[in-house]
């Protein structure tokens, strides 16, 4: 795939508010791409940008090799789904759908087909007569969806569609927009604050801060390997320790003495030792016994005091003091009260993880 919507160096401000800075953003053609950060990082501005809702301060954006900056919106091959649908209530589903057919003065036996097509995509054929207010949530969702796309726009704007629907509703609506995506073949951008959406939808995914772009690359990649510390604590739960290299035993693997718990070793890019570093490890990476485990090479075994914990069903949250420091731990279960006595407050465990399952951050 090749580039096809690009932000190049894209700035945006509202009064002392640098809601969009500096933006640099490649979205390829055919991709389900997401802007995910929290509320104000500028990723519902970059949406507003590509849909021409609303002007840059500076830099330029480019669909399919045009520059399509100072383009109106009714002019852009673009549409938009906004967090309330925005649906006629005073029409059918089928007229609906048809609105923008119809606006654009096609054939009316070109209309009847293309909103039948839709209809069948969206798998509400039996309901093209109905009015939003007789639809659920999730209908009424696909309906958007359906009349943004019967005109074929060359890029599908999505700004938080699911927010409104509760959360099996939505789970349910993350597989049919992937598989309606699947199906058209089409660009989308999609915009969240949920990481559980952008990381299932996506092929990539932009996480944004300040206005800026933090990182960039696919959900695997951003959860595996997140650059920065916001980035990891945004995606997902993640401690944070801070340390100073020790030693090198070969160009990426070190030993570091990490403040409250002693020298643990770190699979990751080489540092000089004595260098400050700052590290991450996910609580899943953690394993958790009353049982020392028996020592392997690069394993950092700990010995801890269960301080919390939380039984969520299919796993347990523990907060662990070990030594000077307080670590969560996030464990699995497969045969849980079957395969040992179960772990309690205060009981004294070992923690332990791999050398190759922490990674190091810029600040």
């Amino acid at each position: 795939m090749s580039e096809f919507l690009e932000f190049r160096n894209v700035s945006k401000r509202f009064g002392e508010i640098r809601a969009v800075d500096g933006v640099s953003l490649e979205i390829k053609k055919g991709e389900f791409f997401s802007l995910l950060g929290p509320s104000g990082c500028g990723k519902t501005t970059m949406l507003r940008l590509a849909a021409g809702f609303e002007q840059p301060d500076s830099g330029r954006i480019i669909l399919d090799g045009a520059d399509i900056t100072d383009v109106p919106p009714h002019r852009r091959q673009v549409n938009t789904i906004f967090q309330s649908y925005a649906l006629f209530p005073h029409l059918s589903v089928r007229d609906n759908i048809a609105f923008g057919l119809e606006v654009a003065r096609r054939p009316r036996d070109e209309i009847g087909r293309e909103v039948e097509n839709m209809l069948r995509l969206i798998g509400m054929t039996e309901e093209g007569r109905k009015k939003p207010a007789q639809l659920s949530g999730g209908q009424r969702q696909r309906v958007a969806v359906a009349r943004a796309l019967v005109n074929k726009p060359q890029v599908l704007l999505l700004d938080e569609p699911l927010a409104a629907l509760d959360l099996k509703l939505r789970q349910r609506m993350l597989i049919e927009l992937d598989a309606i995506h699947d199906e058209v073949g089409i660009t989308f951008l999609y915009v969240t604050h949920d990481q559980e959406e952008a990381m299932s939808l996506s092929d990539r995914l932009a996480v944004m801060e300040a206005g800026r772009v933090e990182q960039v690359g696919a959900p695997a990649e951003i959860y595996e390997a997140p650059r920065t510390s916001f980035v990891a604590a945004f995606i997902g739960d993640t401690n944070f320790l801070e340390g100073e290299v020790m030693e090198l035993e070969d160009e990426d693997y070190c030993r570091v003495r990490v403040g409250g718990i002693g020298v643990v070793g770190f699979n990751d890019k080489a540092k000089k030792a004595g260098s400050p570093v700052y590290l991450s490890i996910r609580p899943e990476k953690i394993h958790i016994s009353r049982d020392q485990p028996e020592a392997g090479p690069r394993l950092n075994v700990l010995p801890a005091v269960v301080e919390d914990m939380i039984y969520l069903g299919s796993t347990t949250k523990y907060w662990v003091r070990v030594m000077g420091l307080r670590v969560q731990v996030l464990r699995q279960h497969s045969r849980y009260f079957l395969d040992e006595k179960p772990i309690r407050w205060n009981d004294p465990v070992w923690i332990w993880w791999h050398g190759d399952d922490g990674f190091m951050l810029d600040r």
